[in-house]
Order: C-alpha cells, then sequence, then structure tokens
C-alpha cells in the first residue's frame, strides 16, 4: 500500500547513523571512559557505533520495502 521511498529511506539511514553514533558514545563512555579518558572513549564508540548500526539499517529498511 505505502511503499518506502528513496527519500525516506536514505533519511531514516542518515537518522540511523546519527542514532548509532550517539549510542556508541554513551556505551563508549560508560565501558571505557574511566581506563581511557572520555574524550577517547567517546570518539571510540562514536566509530564504532555505526560499524554495527547501519547493517541493522540495512536490514530493516530492506524488511519494510519487502513488507510494504
Amino acid at each position: 500500500m505505502f511503499g518506502i521511498s528513496i527519500v525516506g529511506a536514505l533519511i531514516a539511514l542518515v537518522v540511523g547513523s546519527l542514532a548509532a553514533m550517539l549510542a556508541g558514545a554513551a556505551v563508549g563512555i560508560a565501558i571505557g571512559g574511566k581506563a581511557l579518558g572520555k574524550e577517547l572513549a567517546a570518539f571510540m564508540g562514536s566509530f564504532y557505533g555505526p560499524l554495527a548500526g547501519a547493517p541493522g539499517i540495512v536490514i530493516g529498511l530492506a524488511a519494510l520495502s519487502v513488507i510494504g
């Protein structure tokens, strides 16, 4: 009925990647803030957060395109 458009998929990809960066930074501070320093831990977390989040976003968008 209402399929996902290219623009909607790109917006979802950008918003999902930003959310993964923020979540990675928060988890990096929580896990390695004491040992590495909060700034370095946040930087590393924001770098590696989308590495795990991007495949989930792409799989979710693919599932939405099949369902919708």
